[in-house]
């Protein structure tokens, strides 16, 4: 299968060695001169031509109200709940029958009506709720309210690969344990969790168990019943589908409260007007990343294999974070030793390379990532992290500049940077001191 690309990106001419660029009038004036390179797709992915196309037809000519009783209807009502199949597909419910699958605004909406729901449902009387440390802040930050109302909330360590112990979920599991929710995959660092082995402890204790799939939904094979999982949440815009959407399995005898009371959309569950546009849109995304699911993995994760490979070569001073081998295919975290990420960023940026220092719904705050500390990475290190994401967008011949621009990037910062000057001065000292 043939990926489309938006743009047809030329090899880049070699700039002047000075990082600083001049002071385009538009964005779109510089992009005419300077060629540019996103590595930040786990902030946001375009839509696919077929995506677009699939829901244009329900912005126009089948622009009815699902919920109504006549025509007008019939085509959106038919058309939701063949992308709900779709969406299905992709995470292994290929017959949802008596299952549900509630469409959302986003994954963090998708969180928080799974552990709220829950909660509220009451079905299970208890106050302990077990996570990880490193989980998305849509689960964390809910937690942490909860806490406060006297919850006891466990969050489970991490190795220095951000994996969790599964006999550390089953230490914690105790008869007042309402719900266990550790993410499939993280998306900073591009661990892939046992969700397989957790769920099974879980069910063991008769313990609802969620798994926030966001980053790993349209990436990786996802099987709800192999996985053993009770809920599980997704977004769209992660995997080439339109930005606000979301959805949440429910297994069948799980009982949630709605979040949003109204109507009786999606089942009770999610009150007001399906987005019908957005939620096609979302369908079409599934249908099209579970067709190639391995070849995007293998294309992506080759990319960036190579990529690593050379900026490890190139690029003194680098570290790895998160896995060394199992991880995310479109997931490379680094630490670049002596100097400050978002300078880094800010740098790279102007050389016309997208990158992040961490997850998109935090870069903003400046605070060190919450999932670098998680698995002991120092200070020094977790400053200069950066968050490496292609697309199926990203070239192989563009490597060879990426990396270039990042030595000579990393090397200015680096000779700015009194911790490096240090560092070399103790280097010769011990030199002769020997």
């Amino acid at each position: 299968m043939q990926f489309k690309s938006r743009r047809n990106i030329e090899k880049p001419k070699k700039y002047e060695q000075d990082l600083i660029r001049p002071n385009f009038q538009s964005e779109k004036e510089r992009d005419v001169i300077m060629k540019t390179f996103n590595l930040d797709y786990t902030a946001a992915t375009p839509v696919e031509e077929e995506v677009l196309e699939a829901m244009i037809p329900y912005f126009t000519e089948h622009y009815g109200n699902p919920s109504s009783g006549h025509s007008l209807g019939e085509k959106p009502r038919e058309a939701l709940e063949e992308a709900r199949a779709k969406v299905g597909l992709l995470i292994g419910a290929e017959e949802l029958g008596k299952n549900q699958l509630i469409f959302t605004a986003s994954a963090s909406e998708a969180n928080n009506l799974a552990v709220k729901g829950i909660l509220a449902a009451g079905k299970r009387k208890g106050n302990r709720i077990i996570t990880s440390a490193v989980e998305h802040f849509s689960i964390l930050n809910q937690l942490k309210s909860f806490e406060k109302e006297g919850y006891d909330i466990i969050r489970l360590p991490v190795d220095s690969s951000g994996l969790v112990d599964p006999a550390r979920l089953e230490e914690a599991l105790t008869d007042q344990t309402v719900l266990v929710s550790i993410q499939a995959a993280n998306p900073e660092i591009g661990t892939i969790q046992p969700i397989e082995q957790l769920a099974a402890i879980a069910r063991e204790k008769e313990v609802p168990f969620h798994t926030d799939a966001a980053a790993a939904a349209g990436w990786i094979p996802l099987d709800v019943d192999k996985m053993g999982v009770d809920m599980l949440s997704l977004a769209g815009d992660q995997f080439y589908g339109p930005k606000g959407t979301g959805a949440l399995f429910v297994r069948r005898g799980v009982r949630l409260r709605p979040l949003i009371e109204g109507g009786i959309q999606e089942k009770g569950l999610r009150a007001g007007t399906e987005n019908v546009p957005a939620i096609v849109g979302l369908g079409e995304a599934a249908r099209l990343a579970q067709e190639s699911l391995d070849e995007r993995a293998l294309r992506i994760g080759s990319f960036r294999d190579k990529l690593k490979e050379s900026l490890f070569e190139e690029v003194p001073h680098l570290h790895l974070n998160g896995p060394p081998e199992k991880r995310l295919p479109r997931n490379l975290n680094i630490s670049v030793e002596f100097v400050e990420g978002e300078a880094l960023l800010m740098r790279l940026n102007m050389a016309g390379i997208y990158v992040s220092s961490g997850s998109s719904c935090t870069s903003q705050a400046l605070k060190s990532s919450h999932v670098l500390e998680a698995i002991g990475l120092p200070p020094e290190l977790a400053q200069g992290s950066l968050l490496l994401a292609p697309g199926l967008e990203s070239r192989e011949e563009d490597i060879p500049y990426i990396t270039g621009q990042m030595a000579e990037v990393a090397s200015l910062l680096r000779n700015m940077s009194p911790l490096y000057h240090q560092y070399l001065k103790e280097g010769k000292n011990n030199a002769n001191v020997q």
